[in-house]
């Protein structure tokens, strides 16, 4: 029995240009074929049982025949697999689908196409270029750089792309610029015509530079301008320093590394790529839940929920045996912060007691005038004794229920790399601290500013030597992004 083969465009590197068909295709399927030029996270939601086959192609490095890939697609569609070829930008524009579309014809194979975001479109628009415009623009061609090399002649008529009245969007032609400069000009095409090269377009370290069709491959020469690049050629480029808006975004050109758990990092970082910044995800910690049977909610009169992390587990607790939010009816419920008051939320509760100050500190003195006889604090196992002493001392009977412990997430040597290469790093709690410091030795490379969510964190960095160059002034991951965005704005500025 036949499978089935996906040719599936994944878009030009942006992970938020992927469409709702490609995730779709990317999480049912048995077999991913794929570029190497798409999204890092594109194979995130690939089942854990899912065959995988990096087939990437690099100019100038090793590269899987194009032979040998249509037939991958041939055996395992043939074996009854399910099997997307996942390609970058779109498979029908410069990506070869079509000859594989060929192929899989003549062999009786059922496919499918999924059209993906082609990066002659989006790498000029996330440029501020807009390929078409009333006003300088009516019509577009895309025209590809690089073409086969056992071809006797190219199969472009550079005289007639010379004339032709709009945009040229040329694809793979970074090597050749100079080349394709001087064919478009000695077709007759005007000289001093607006350019620009965009280097990994829709990536966070996007990069563009401009310049006239007689000079854009002297400046892309010395900008140092890599691969995969698009050129375009047209009045449009001259929209560019207008237009601009991808890489004017606050954190741009900045890369930041994220020590939280696996679990929350991908979130954190999502929000600082949105703002520009190359992430690289470094958890130092991982959560592990403490085992133990639900607590008995309706012996208290007060909650406190110290963390979002405490409040999946809590809940994880209730539901096993049965319960719900309602088992916390009868109690006030204290948060330590706004992201554990939002995790309360999500199960149906809202918080009654929320601090002005996100720290165990900040919630004794929101409690000071809550009359509090039995109070349950749900926490990590190794969180300060400040709040549950506060209570006790003013006779109030104190349990504390230890729903997880924070221990060491062994990380790479790659992550590791990463991460000391970074502008910034973040620390959300000391455990991130603690760890992470332990990971590399005590040895941060000069120049690496330490961000901080607050002062709890910013003591245990001071107990190892380290001031911290950024603290969150709300002690919680908008506050910690606010920081960030203020101090990277400041040292521009100062620059």
């Amino acid at each position: 029995m036949s499978g089935r083969v996906y040719l599936v465009g994944a878009g030009p590197g942006d992970p938020g240009l992927l469409t709702a068909r490609a995730l779709e295709l990317i999480a049912a399927c048995d077999v991913i074929v794929y570029d190497r030029l798409i999204p890092d996270s594109a194979l995130d939601g690939a089942r854990a049982d899912a065959e995988l086959h990096n087939v990437g192609k690099e100019g100038g490095g090793p590269s899987k025949p194009q032979e040998e890939i249509e037939r991958l697609l041939v055996e395992r569609a043939g074996a009854g697999r399910t099997v997307v070829r996942l390609k970058g930008g779109d498979p029908f524009v410069f990506g070869r689908g079509g000859e594989e579309a060929e192929t899989l014809r003549a062999a009786g194979i059922p496919f499918e196409v999924v059209p993906g975001v082609t990066a002659g479109v989006a790498a000029p628009a996330y440029a501020g270029i807009p390929v078409t415009h009333r006003d300088a623009a009516s019509s577009v061609a895309f025209v590809t750089g690089h073409e086969d090399p056992a071809k006797p002649e190219s199969a472009l008529d550079w005289g007639a792309l010379a004339r032709f009245p709009g945009t040229l969007v040329v694809y793979m032609g970074v090597r050749q610029l100079g080349a394709i400069s001087e064919r478009l000009i000695e077709g007759g095409r005007d000289r001093d015509e607006p350019a620009a090269v965009i280097q990994r377009g829709t990536f966070p370290d996007q990069r563009a530079v401009g310049g006239t069709l007689e000079t854009i491959a002297a400046v892309a020469a010395r900008e140092r301008v890599r691969a995969p690049a698009i050129a375009v050629f047209g009045a449009v480029a001259a929209l560019r320093e207008r237009l601009q808006w991808f890489e004017r975004r606050p954190l741009a050109g900045i890369t930041v590394a994220v020590t939280r758990a696996r679990a929350q990092a991908s979130g954190l970082a999502a929000r600082l790529r949105e703002l520009g910044a190359t992430t690289v995800e470094a958890p130092a910690i991982r959560i592990v839940p403490v085992d133990g049977p639900a607590p008995d909610l309706g012996r208290y009169d007060l909650v406190c929920m110290t963390s979002p992390n405490g409040v999946r587990l809590l809940f994880e607790r209730l539901a096993a045996a049965g319960l719900d939010a309602r088992a916390l009816a009868g109690a006030r419920v204290a948060a330590i912060g706004p992201g554990t008051a939002r995790a309360l939320r999500e199960q149906g509760v809202t918080a009654d007691i929320v601090p002005e100050r996100f720290v165990a500190e900040g919630l004794v003195e929101a409690l000071a005038g809550v009359p509090v006889k039995r109070a349950l604090i749900a926490r990590a196992a190794e969180a300060r004794d400040v709040l549950p002493d506060a209570l006790r001392e003013r006779g109030a009977e104190v349990d504390v229920v230890k729903l997880y412990e924070t221990v060491a997430e062994p990380l790479s040597e790659a992550e590791l790399a990463a991460a000391r290469a970074a502008d910034y790093v973040t620390f959300t709690s000391s455990s991130t601290v603690r760890f992470f410091l332990q990971s590399i030795d005590g040895e941060l490379p000069p120049g690496v500013r330490l961000a901080s969510i607050g002062p709890v964190t910013s003591e245990s960095l001071r107990e190892r030597g380290l001031e911290p160059d950024v603290e969150a002034t709300r002690h919680d991951i908008d506050g910690l992004i606010d920081a960030l965005v203020a101090d990277a704005a400041q040292r521009a500025a100062s620059r």
